[in-house]
């Protein structure tokens, strides 16, 4: 007997590749380099830092070039002399003495000219969460595609609504696909806006307030990439609201990544069968051959909320500080948005290759709008259509649904007995899939009105994609321009 390689007997194919990296190929990845990761930051900026001191002749145009050369060679040897280095005050500290002991104190002992550890550790969060922040919008683009690809293909493929848990009204799985979307756009929208202040640079605010000596904040500003330098030094250094927004977001998005879940959880249970899932996003059971269980959807789940866990305790570390610069704002708080931010946007990857392995099963889900009555609401509308109230529409129609089910009988065989004085088009579309095609108002199920919903949403992505490349440019170009900047100043 032959086994496919990562098949589990039922299942041909192994998990996909995306999934796997997520949740197990990263616990054994290598373990990054903190050392290298904090101080490759660190020393970005302070390059920034001095280029713009040599500029403004607060330093020598010969020491600056010195300290530059120092850490370039640092930066080269991805910090290695500073590995095994005690650091009880901290890396920074730990650097700068490095680079005092090997360059002298005339040299080395002007990195920290008109700058705090305070100014420096906010700017270098700016620079962290540029990649989680970018990151989290392209998967979230990439979700927004596969939903907005599948909606237009399954635009006429009839479906029930859902409320209570209950079929409720026909609409159709492109029409479901294009809401979500439709959300999706929301809540991206809310991860680009708090993003907005990873564009203001706090360096130049000193410890708190400020500094005597003639800095100059725009010019750090364009070599970091930066929009605009932040007006007031004690909100530079005092302030990470931007942490708690961004965690903020990523909660109110992962509310959604939840609720979809729950969705497609019910919808590929044996007793609904309205959705099957490819082989490479279901697993089997170590005991029993015969299962097939969505348990991306589980880890979904068990991730897209962990910005709320860490906005908790952001918000909690930071309410206990006095409104300056604090440890427990600076460093505390920051801490828990790091793996709250990958957790999130693990939850998305996850759920788009669900979205993207599952298929609807067209007849199973017609089978269920046509057994739980879904066309009584429209019944309804075309009683009021024909002059009948429609609190008395919604009686007779409610009769008739009750005796279609006591009798074994579809609701609209029913229907044309008792409502045969009945004008013909009251009668003349009961048919599930008619009636979502009918459903041209109000945002419905319509061809015609989802493929808006998806043109609309397609525009929504393009617009905050477009912003996002713009922005990722200028900071591709801010990388360049501080490079070539550093390589005049060192020849």
């Amino acid at each position: 007997m032959t086994i496919a390689p990562g098949g589990t007997g039922r299942l041909t194919s192994p998990i996909s590749a995306a999934a796997r990296e997520i949740l197990f190929d990263r616990d054994t990845a290598p373990t990054p380099d903190p050392v290298a990761a904090e101080l490759g930051l660190i020393s970005q900026v302070d390059r920034a830092h001095v280029v713009m001191l040599a500029e403004r002749g607060i330093v020598e145009p010969g020491p600056a070039a010195e300290l530059l050369r120092g850490i370039e060679t640092l930066r080269a040897q991805r910090f290695a002399p500073l590995h095994d280095v005690p650091a009880p005050r901290g890396r920074y500290l730990a650097y700068e003495s490095h680079l005092i002991d090997t360059l002298g104190a005339e040299v080395g002992g002007v990195l920290h000219s008109g700058r705090s550890r305070n100014d420096l550790n906010a700017t270098v969060v700016r620079l962290r969460l540029r990649a989680p922040h970018e990151r989290l919008l392209a998967e979230c683009d990439a979700l927004g595609h596969a939903l907005l690809a599948r909606a237009r293909r399954w635009a006429e493929v009839t479906m029930p609504a859902y409320t209570h848990h209950q079929p409720a009204v026909p609409i159709t799985y492109g029409h479901y696909l294009a809401g979500v979307a439709s959300a999706l756009v929301r809540d991206v929208d809310g991860v680009w806006q708090a993003g907005a202040e990873l564009d203001q640079n706090p360096l130049g605010a000193g410890a708190v307030g400020g500094t005597s000596l003639p800095v100059d904040q725009r010019r750090t500003t364009a070599l970091l990439g930066f929009a605009a330098p932040l007006a007031n030094s004690l909100h530079a250094v005092a302030s990470r609201d931007l942490v708690l927004r961004q965690l903020s977001a990523a909660t109110v998005l992962g509310v959604l990544l939840c609720r979809v879940s729950h969705d497609f959880q019910a919808w590929t249970s044996a007793e609904a069968g309205l959705l099957r899932l490819a082989d490479d996003v279901v697993g089997s059971s170590s005991m029993m051959p015969q299962k097939r269980n969505p348990f991306l959807l589980e880890h979904v789940q068990g991730r897209a909320l962990a910005p709320l866990g860490a906005f908790t305790a952001s918000a909690g570390a930071m309410a206990t500080a006095r409104f300056t610069n604090a440890i427990a704002v600076g460093t505390e708080a920051v801490a828990p948005a790091w793996s709250a931010l990958e957790a999130a946007t693990d939850a998305v990857v996850l759920l788009r290759l669900v979205v993207e392995g599952a298929e609807p099963v067209p007849e199973r889900m017609y089978e269920r709008a046509v057994d739980g009555q879904t066309a009584a609401t429209h019944l309804a509308e075309r009683l009021v259509d024909a002059g009948v109230p429609f609190r008395q529409a919604h009686h007779d129609v409610g009769a008739i649904a009750k005796e279609a089910l006591a009798s074994g009988l579809a609701l609209h065989e029913v229907a044309r007995v008792r409502l045969a004085g009945q004008p013909p088009h009251v009668l003349a579309a009961l048919d599930p899939a008619e009636v979502a095609q009918h459903a041209s108002h109000g945002g419905g199920p319509a061809r015609e009105s989802v493929l808006a919903a998806v043109t609309e949403a397609e525009t929504a992505f393009a617009r905050i994609r477009a912003a996002a490349d713009e922005r990722r440019w200028r900071w591709s170009q801010a990388e360049i321009g501080l490079d070539d900047a550093v390589r005049t100043l060192i020849r």
